[in-house]
């Protein structure tokens, strides 16, 4: 996909993410990678007001051309991310309402359903605290994130990767279900976690998980 058809998926995912109940306003943000790079949301714009030229086209180090808007002020966890994890192609960071409930009580997503697995492991970690945009929070983030495709942040929401726009949008969107369904879990009760074993199991089975053979 070339640079133009990128700039357009991405609007229309982060046009997505408002849809689907996991943004509002201008609260979080996306990128995409590109060769040497990664295209990531502009500051302070609402998704529906977005144009192809408010994107902004950051280089591996984080840093843009002259003539450009102002990124997101999240652009350095992206920038981190995209450096450490060469299979993330794309990142969703979310203010999703029941994620960001859990992460404001700094709790973890633990193995309370199989599905928990979709995230890589047998939790959803939640980060340490730190200021938005800041060296210390993209640490953090990193630390929550290994071998793991999404993290919690403290007091603050979710960061959802994958291969492409649509797996980690689609990933944000079930590390929000999951939240959802994990606070029912306890407003009625203590749930019960699955075991370190049978959530090995699952992850092992993920790797095959809704993908068909080739006719």
């Amino acid at each position: 996909m070339d640079e133009s058809a990128l700039r357009q998926l991405l609007i229309d995912t982060a046009r997505q993410s408002v849809r689907r109940g996991l943004n509002r306003g201008t609260s979080g943000n996306l990128s995409v990678r590109l060769p040497g790079g990664f295209l990531i949301t502009p500051t302070g714009i609402p998704y529906d007001d977005l144009s192809a030229a408010d994107l902004v086209h950051l280089d591996a180090r984080g840093v843009a051309a002259p003539g450009q808007r102002k990124p997101s002020s999240e652009w350095r966890f992206h920038c981190d991310i995209y450096a450490v994890r060469p299979e993330v192609g794309a990142i969703v960071h979310t203010h999703s309402r029941y994620a960001s409930a859990l992460a404001c009580q700094r709790r973890e997503l633990p193995a309370f359903h199989y599905m928990v697995a979709a995230a890589g492991g047998d939790s959803v970690r939640c980060a340490d605290y730190a200021t938005f945009g800041t060296p210390e929070l993209s640490a953090n983030a990193l630390v929550a994130l290994e071998d793991r495709h999404a993290c919690l942040l403290a007091n603050h929401g979710v960061i959802a990767t994958g291969a492409n726009l649509t797996s980690a949008l689609a990933l944000a969107e079930e590390i929000e279900s999951l939240s959802g369904q994990y606070c029912a879990a306890l407003a009625t009760g203590t749930p019960v976690l699955l075991d370190a074993a049978e959530m090995a199991r699952v992850v092992a089975r993920f790797e095959s998980y809704g993908k068909q053979d080739n006719p």
